[in-house]
Protein backbone atom coordinates (compact mmCIF):
# COMPACT_ATOMS: atom_id res chain seq x y z
CA UNK A 1 0.00 0.00 0.00
CA UNK A 2 2.70 2.54 0.98
CA UNK A 3 5.38 3.79 -1.41
CA UNK A 4 8.63 1.87 -1.90
CA UNK A 5 10.59 4.85 -0.59
CA UNK A 6 8.51 4.91 2.61
CA UNK A 7 8.75 1.13 3.07
CA UNK A 8 12.48 1.51 3.65
CA UNK A 9 11.99 4.45 6.01
CA UNK A 10 9.36 2.61 8.04
CA UNK A 11 11.68 -0.40 8.34
CA UNK A 12 14.59 1.79 9.44
CA UNK A 13 12.71 4.18 11.71
CA UNK A 14 14.76 6.48 13.95
CA UNK A 15 16.66 4.70 16.73
CA UNK A 16 16.53 7.96 18.70
CA UNK A 17 12.73 8.02 18.67
CA UNK A 18 12.59 4.29 19.40
CA UNK A 19 14.76 4.76 22.49
CA UNK A 20 12.66 7.73 23.61
CA UNK A 21 9.52 5.58 23.36
CA UNK A 22 11.29 2.84 25.30
CA UNK A 23 12.02 5.39 28.01
CA UNK A 24 8.32 6.19 28.30
CA UNK A 25 7.54 2.49 28.59
CA UNK A 26 10.13 1.89 31.31
CA UNK A 27 9.03 5.00 33.24
CA UNK A 28 5.55 3.49 33.61
CA UNK A 29 7.09 0.35 35.10
CA UNK A 30 9.87 1.73 37.32
CA UNK A 31 8.85 5.36 37.81
CA UNK A 32 10.22 8.29 35.81
CA UNK A 33 12.78 9.14 38.50
CA UNK A 34 14.33 5.68 38.14
CA UNK A 35 14.76 5.79 34.37
CA UNK A 36 17.71 7.75 32.96
CA UNK A 37 16.63 8.72 29.48
CA UNK A 38 19.47 10.31 27.50
CA UNK A 39 17.96 9.63 24.10
CA UNK A 40 16.32 12.81 22.82
CA UNK A 41 17.79 16.30 22.43
CA UNK A 42 14.74 17.94 24.00
CA UNK A 43 15.84 21.04 26.00
CA UNK A 44 14.84 20.90 29.65
CA UNK A 45 15.91 24.50 30.31
CA UNK A 46 12.77 26.66 30.11
CA UNK A 47 12.40 29.40 27.52
CA UNK A 48 13.42 32.87 28.76
CA UNK A 49 10.66 34.75 30.59
CA UNK A 50 10.73 37.31 27.78
CA UNK A 51 9.20 34.74 25.44
CA UNK A 52 5.99 34.48 27.47
CA UNK A 53 5.86 38.28 27.85
CA UNK A 54 6.30 38.69 24.10
CA UNK A 55 3.47 36.27 23.32
CA UNK A 56 1.11 38.11 25.67
CA UNK A 57 2.09 41.49 24.25
CA UNK A 58 1.68 40.36 20.64
CA UNK A 59 -1.74 38.85 21.25
CA UNK A 60 -2.93 42.00 22.99
CA UNK A 61 -1.69 44.16 20.14
CA UNK A 62 -2.94 42.07 17.23
CA UNK A 63 -4.89 39.00 18.29
CA UNK A 64 -6.54 38.53 14.88
CA UNK A 65 -4.02 39.15 12.10
CA UNK A 66 -1.12 37.51 13.92
CA UNK A 67 -2.76 34.16 13.09
CA UNK A 68 -3.19 34.92 9.39
CA UNK A 69 -1.12 34.01 6.35
CA UNK A 70 1.96 36.11 5.61
CA UNK A 71 1.93 38.40 2.58
CA UNK A 72 5.15 36.68 1.53
CA UNK A 73 6.07 33.01 1.87
CA UNK A 74 9.46 34.27 3.06
CA UNK A 75 7.89 35.61 6.28
CA UNK A 76 7.21 39.02 7.77
CA UNK A 77 9.51 41.63 6.24
CA UNK A 78 10.04 43.51 9.51
CA UNK A 79 10.93 40.28 11.32
CA UNK A 80 13.48 39.44 8.66
CA UNK A 81 14.92 42.95 8.97
CA UNK A 82 15.39 42.45 12.72
CA UNK A 83 17.15 39.12 12.19
CA UNK A 84 19.40 40.50 9.44
CA UNK A 85 20.36 43.44 11.67
CA UNK A 86 21.20 41.13 14.55
CA UNK A 87 23.42 38.94 12.36
CA UNK A 88 25.18 41.99 10.94
CA UNK A 89 25.96 43.31 14.44
CA UNK A 90 27.20 39.96 15.69
CA UNK A 91 29.17 38.71 12.69
CA UNK A 92 30.03 41.85 10.69
CA UNK A 93 27.94 40.66 7.74
CA UNK A 94 25.83 42.81 5.39
CA UNK A 95 22.49 41.00 5.10
CA UNK A 96 19.12 42.62 4.42
CA UNK A 97 15.64 41.19 4.87
CA UNK A 98 15.75 39.70 1.36
CA UNK A 99 18.57 37.37 2.46
CA UNK A 100 16.41 35.87 5.23
CA UNK A 101 13.64 33.30 4.74
CA UNK A 102 11.63 32.29 7.81
CA UNK A 103 11.24 28.51 8.03
CA UNK A 104 9.58 25.76 10.02
CA UNK A 105 12.66 25.13 12.15
CA UNK A 106 16.10 24.20 10.82
CA UNK A 107 14.72 20.91 9.48
CA UNK A 108 12.13 22.75 7.40
CA UNK A 109 14.86 25.08 6.20
CA UNK A 110 17.11 22.21 5.12
CA UNK A 111 14.27 20.67 3.13
CA UNK A 112 13.50 24.03 1.53
CA UNK A 113 17.06 24.63 0.34
CA UNK A 114 17.56 21.03 -0.81
CA UNK A 115 14.29 21.24 -2.76
CA UNK A 116 15.52 24.46 -4.35
CA UNK A 117 18.95 23.05 -5.31
CA UNK A 118 18.86 19.32 -6.03
CA UNK A 119 18.27 17.50 -9.28
CA UNK A 120 17.76 13.70 -9.19
CA UNK A 121 21.12 11.97 -8.77
CA UNK A 122 22.93 15.02 -7.38
CA UNK A 123 25.36 14.16 -4.62
CA UNK A 124 25.44 15.74 -1.17
CA UNK A 125 28.47 15.23 1.08
CA UNK A 126 28.45 15.28 4.86
CA UNK A 127 30.86 14.33 7.63
CA UNK A 128 30.22 11.36 9.89
CA UNK A 129 29.04 11.35 12.56
CA UNK A 130 26.01 13.33 11.42
CA UNK A 131 22.33 13.85 12.26
CA UNK A 132 20.54 10.78 10.97
CA UNK A 133 17.74 12.67 9.19
CA UNK A 134 20.13 14.22 6.64
CA UNK A 135 19.89 11.04 4.59
CA UNK A 136 16.10 11.24 4.50
CA UNK A 137 16.09 14.94 3.67
CA UNK A 138 18.40 14.40 0.69
CA UNK A 139 16.41 11.34 -0.45
CA UNK A 140 13.22 13.44 -0.39
CA UNK A 141 14.49 15.14 -3.55
CA UNK A 142 16.12 12.05 -5.10
CA UNK A 143 19.61 13.17 -4.17
CA UNK A 144 22.38 10.85 -2.98
CA UNK A 145 24.00 11.40 0.43
CA UNK A 146 27.68 10.43 0.63
CA UNK A 147 29.59 10.23 3.91
CA UNK A 148 33.11 11.25 4.77
CA UNK A 149 34.20 8.68 7.36
CA UNK A 150 34.61 9.82 10.98
CA UNK A 151 37.88 11.04 12.42
CA UNK A 152 37.61 9.47 15.86
CA UNK A 153 40.74 11.21 17.17
CA UNK A 154 39.17 14.66 17.56
CA UNK A 155 36.08 14.49 15.27
CA UNK A 156 37.29 17.33 13.05
CA UNK A 157 36.46 16.52 9.38
CA UNK A 158 38.78 14.33 7.32
CA UNK A 159 39.62 16.86 4.65
CA UNK A 160 41.80 14.58 2.49
CA UNK A 161 38.92 12.13 2.11
CA UNK A 162 36.51 15.02 1.62
CA UNK A 163 38.56 16.38 -1.27
CA UNK A 164 38.78 12.94 -2.87
CA UNK A 165 35.01 12.40 -2.70
CA UNK A 166 34.00 15.65 -4.43
CA UNK A 167 32.94 14.89 -8.01
CA UNK A 168 31.23 16.79 -10.83
CA UNK A 169 27.96 15.47 -9.34
CA UNK A 170 28.60 17.11 -5.96
CA UNK A 171 25.89 19.72 -5.51
CA UNK A 172 26.08 20.47 -1.78
CA UNK A 173 27.96 19.83 1.44
CA UNK A 174 26.16 19.78 4.81
CA UNK A 175 28.08 20.69 7.96
CA UNK A 176 26.76 20.83 11.51
CA UNK A 177 28.82 22.77 14.05
CA UNK A 178 28.52 22.62 17.04
CA UNK A 179 27.96 19.04 16.08
CA UNK A 180 25.25 16.56 16.90
CA UNK A 181 26.25 13.98 18.20
CA UNK A 182 29.84 14.86 19.25
CA UNK A 183 29.52 18.42 20.56
CA UNK A 184 32.65 19.31 18.58
CA UNK A 185 33.01 22.78 17.03
CA UNK A 186 34.76 22.85 13.66
CA UNK A 187 37.75 25.15 14.00
CA UNK A 188 38.35 28.23 11.85
CA UNK A 189 41.40 26.47 10.39
CA UNK A 190 39.20 23.54 9.37
CA UNK A 191 36.59 25.85 7.81
CA UNK A 192 39.22 27.77 5.84
CA UNK A 193 40.76 24.57 4.46
CA UNK A 194 37.32 23.19 3.60
CA UNK A 195 36.41 26.40 1.78
CA UNK A 196 39.68 26.34 -0.19
CA UNK A 197 39.03 22.76 -1.29
CA UNK A 198 35.52 23.62 -2.45
CA UNK A 199 36.69 26.72 -4.33
CA UNK A 200 39.33 24.63 -6.09
CA UNK A 201 36.84 21.91 -7.02
CA UNK A 202 34.33 24.45 -8.37
CA UNK A 203 37.02 25.76 -10.72
CA UNK A 204 38.18 22.24 -11.66
CA UNK A 205 34.70 20.99 -12.56
CA UNK A 206 33.06 24.25 -13.61
CA UNK A 207 30.24 23.66 -11.12
CA UNK A 208 28.70 25.39 -8.13
CA UNK A 209 29.01 23.55 -4.79
CA UNK A 210 26.77 24.88 -2.03
CA UNK A 211 27.89 24.71 1.60
CA UNK A 212 24.85 24.25 3.85
CA UNK A 213 25.58 25.09 7.48
CA UNK A 214 23.03 23.50 9.84
CA UNK A 215 23.21 25.62 13.02
CA UNK A 216 20.59 24.77 15.66
CA UNK A 217 23.32 24.63 18.34
CA UNK A 218 25.21 27.83 17.43
CA UNK A 219 24.46 29.54 20.76
CA UNK A 220 25.41 26.50 22.84
CA UNK A 221 29.21 26.82 23.00
CA UNK A 222 31.31 26.53 26.17
CA UNK A 223 34.63 27.74 27.56
CA UNK A 224 34.70 30.79 25.29
CA UNK A 225 34.86 28.71 22.11
CA UNK A 226 34.09 30.76 18.97
CA UNK A 227 31.84 29.19 16.34
CA UNK A 228 32.91 30.51 12.89
CA UNK A 229 30.14 32.11 10.79
CA UNK A 230 30.55 30.31 7.50
CA UNK A 231 29.27 32.91 5.02
CA UNK A 232 32.45 34.87 5.78
CA UNK A 233 34.67 32.08 4.46
CA UNK A 234 32.87 30.78 1.36
CA UNK A 235 30.51 32.70 -0.92
CA UNK A 236 28.25 29.78 -1.87
CA UNK A 237 27.07 29.23 1.71
CA UNK A 238 23.53 28.86 3.01
CA UNK A 239 22.91 28.98 6.78
CA UNK A 240 19.99 27.12 8.36
CA UNK A 241 19.17 28.26 11.89
CA UNK A 242 16.64 27.23 14.52
CA UNK A 243 15.47 28.78 17.79
CA UNK A 244 14.75 25.30 19.16
CA UNK A 245 17.83 25.30 21.37
CA UNK A 246 18.79 28.97 21.69
CA UNK A 247 15.34 29.86 23.07
CA UNK A 248 14.23 26.33 24.12
CA UNK A 249 11.38 26.33 21.58
CA UNK A 250 11.73 22.98 19.75
CA UNK A 251 8.01 22.37 19.48
CA UNK A 252 7.27 25.80 18.05
CA UNK A 253 9.19 24.98 14.84
CA UNK A 254 10.67 28.37 14.06
CA UNK A 255 13.92 29.14 12.26
CA UNK A 256 15.31 30.76 9.13
CA UNK A 257 17.59 30.39 6.13
CA UNK A 258 20.30 32.90 5.20
CA UNK A 259 21.07 33.11 1.47
CA UNK A 260 23.76 35.79 0.94
CA UNK A 261 23.99 38.11 -2.06
CA UNK A 262 27.53 36.75 -2.61
CA UNK A 263 26.12 33.37 -3.63
CA UNK A 264 26.18 32.69 -7.36
CA UNK A 265 22.74 33.41 -8.89
CA UNK A 266 21.54 34.41 -5.41
CA UNK A 267 18.33 36.09 -6.59
CA UNK A 268 17.12 32.93 -8.31
CA UNK A 269 18.16 30.76 -5.37
CA UNK A 270 16.24 33.03 -2.97
CA UNK A 271 13.16 32.96 -5.19
CA UNK A 272 13.35 29.17 -5.56
CA UNK A 273 13.63 28.77 -1.78
CA UNK A 274 10.63 31.04 -1.17
CA UNK A 275 8.56 28.98 -3.63
CA UNK A 276 9.83 25.73 -2.09
CA UNK A 277 8.67 27.01 1.30
CA UNK A 278 5.17 27.23 -0.16
CA UNK A 279 4.95 24.12 -2.31
CA UNK A 280 6.39 21.82 0.34
CA UNK A 281 3.27 22.65 2.33
CA UNK A 282 4.88 24.90 4.95
CA UNK A 283 3.32 27.97 3.24
CA UNK A 284 5.00 30.22 5.81
CA UNK A 285 6.73 29.82 9.16
CA UNK A 286 4.44 30.04 12.24
CA UNK A 287 3.32 33.66 12.33
CA UNK A 288 3.06 34.14 16.08
CA UNK A 289 6.53 32.67 16.60
CA UNK A 290 8.00 34.95 13.94
CA UNK A 291 6.80 37.92 15.97
CA UNK A 292 8.07 36.35 19.20
CA UNK A 293 11.63 35.76 18.02
CA UNK A 294 11.83 39.31 16.65
CA UNK A 295 10.92 40.70 20.08
CA UNK A 296 13.35 38.28 21.76
CA UNK A 297 16.23 38.71 19.30
CA UNK A 298 18.78 39.40 22.07
CA UNK A 299 17.47 36.75 24.49
CA UNK A 300 19.42 33.56 25.13
CA UNK A 301 18.79 30.35 27.02
CA UNK A 302 20.95 30.10 30.16
CA UNK A 303 23.53 27.55 29.01
CA UNK A 304 25.26 27.48 32.40
CA UNK A 305 22.77 24.73 33.26
CA UNK A 306 23.92 22.60 30.34
CA UNK A 307 27.53 23.41 31.18
CA UNK A 308 27.05 22.12 34.72
CA UNK A 309 25.58 18.89 33.34
CA UNK A 310 28.42 18.63 30.83
CA UNK A 311 31.12 18.90 33.48
CA UNK A 312 29.39 16.51 35.89
CA UNK A 313 28.70 13.83 33.29
CA UNK A 314 32.03 14.09 31.46
CA UNK A 315 34.11 14.00 34.64
CA UNK A 316 31.96 11.25 36.14
CA UNK A 317 32.26 8.97 33.13
CA UNK A 318 35.99 9.61 32.74
CA UNK A 319 36.51 8.61 36.37
CA UNK A 320 34.66 5.37 35.65
CA UNK A 321 37.03 4.62 32.78
CA UNK A 322 34.87 5.55 29.81
CA UNK A 323 36.51 7.24 26.81
CA UNK A 324 34.93 10.37 25.36
CA UNK A 325 35.82 13.70 23.75
CA UNK A 326 34.84 16.67 25.89
CA UNK A 327 32.13 18.54 23.98
CA UNK A 328 32.75 22.19 23.07
CA UNK A 329 29.11 22.86 22.26
CA UNK A 330 25.56 21.48 21.88
CA UNK A 331 24.39 19.16 24.69
CA UNK A 332 25.65 15.73 23.71
CA UNK A 333 28.46 13.50 24.90
CA UNK A 334 29.79 10.94 22.41
CA UNK A 335 31.20 8.02 24.36
CA UNK A 336 33.29 5.15 23.03
CA UNK A 337 31.65 1.79 23.59
CA UNK A 338 33.78 -0.64 25.63
CA UNK A 339 32.90 -3.32 23.05
CA UNK A 340 33.00 -3.13 19.26
CA UNK A 341 29.26 -3.66 18.91
CA UNK A 342 27.83 -0.55 20.55
CA UNK A 343 24.30 -1.89 20.08
CA UNK A 344 25.15 -4.69 22.49
CA UNK A 345 26.42 -2.05 24.92
CA UNK A 346 23.18 -0.05 24.53
CA UNK A 347 21.16 -3.20 25.25
CA UNK A 348 23.23 -3.90 28.37
CA UNK A 349 22.80 -0.31 29.54
CA UNK A 350 19.02 -0.76 29.44
CA UNK A 351 19.34 -3.32 32.27
CA UNK A 352 20.27 -0.34 34.45
CA UNK A 353 17.54 1.86 32.94
CA UNK A 354 20.18 3.86 31.09
CA UNK A 355 18.87 4.81 27.66
CA UNK A 356 21.61 5.66 25.15
CA UNK A 357 21.60 6.00 21.36
CA UNK A 358 23.94 3.82 19.27
CA UNK A 359 26.55 5.65 17.22
CA UNK A 360 25.63 3.64 14.12
CA UNK A 361 22.53 5.86 13.98
CA UNK A 362 24.98 8.69 13.19
CA UNK A 363 27.16 6.62 10.81
CA UNK A 364 29.78 6.13 13.53
CA UNK A 365 29.56 2.64 15.04
CA UNK A 366 31.48 1.87 18.21
CA UNK A 367 30.16 4.94 20.04
CA UNK A 368 27.00 5.97 21.89
CA UNK A 369 25.37 9.39 22.22
CA UNK A 370 24.24 10.74 25.58
CA UNK A 371 21.97 13.80 25.52
CA UNK A 372 22.65 15.71 28.74
CA UNK A 373 19.82 18.25 28.30
CA UNK A 374 18.12 16.65 31.30
CA UNK A 375 17.75 17.64 34.94
CA UNK A 376 20.97 17.81 36.94
CA UNK A 377 19.45 15.29 39.36
CA UNK A 378 19.15 12.84 36.48
CA UNK A 379 22.86 13.25 35.73
CA UNK A 380 23.89 12.79 39.36
CA UNK A 381 21.57 9.84 40.01
CA UNK A 382 22.62 8.09 36.82
CA UNK A 383 26.31 7.92 37.73
CA UNK A 384 25.94 4.97 40.17
CA UNK A 385 24.13 3.12 37.38
CA UNK A 386 26.95 3.93 34.97
CA UNK A 387 29.34 2.59 37.61
CA UNK A 388 27.43 -0.72 37.67
CA UNK A 389 27.49 -0.77 33.88
CA UNK A 390 31.25 -0.12 33.87
CA UNK A 391 31.82 -3.09 36.20
CA UNK A 392 30.21 -5.40 33.67
CA UNK A 393 32.92 -4.43 31.18
CA UNK A 394 35.72 -4.17 33.77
Amino acid sequence: MISKKMEKMVTNNSAIRAMFEEGNRLAKIYGKENVFDFSLGNPNVPAPAAVKAAIEEILEEDSLMVHGYNNSNAGYEDVRQVIAGSLNRRFQTAFSEKNIIMTVGAAGGLNVILKALLNPGDEVLTFAPYFVEYRSYVANYDGVLLEVSPNTVDFQPKLDEFEAKITPKTRAVIVNTPNNPTGVVYSEETIKKMAAIMESKQKEFGTEIILISDEPYRELAYDGVEVPYLTKYYNNTVVGYSYSKSLSLPGERIGYLVIPDEMTDSENVIQAAVIANRILGFVNAPTLQQRVVAKCIDEKTDISYYDKNRETLYNGLKELGFECTKPQGAFYLFVKSPVADEKEFVTTAKKYNLLLVPGSSFACPGYVRIAYCVSHETIVNSLPKFAELAKEYK
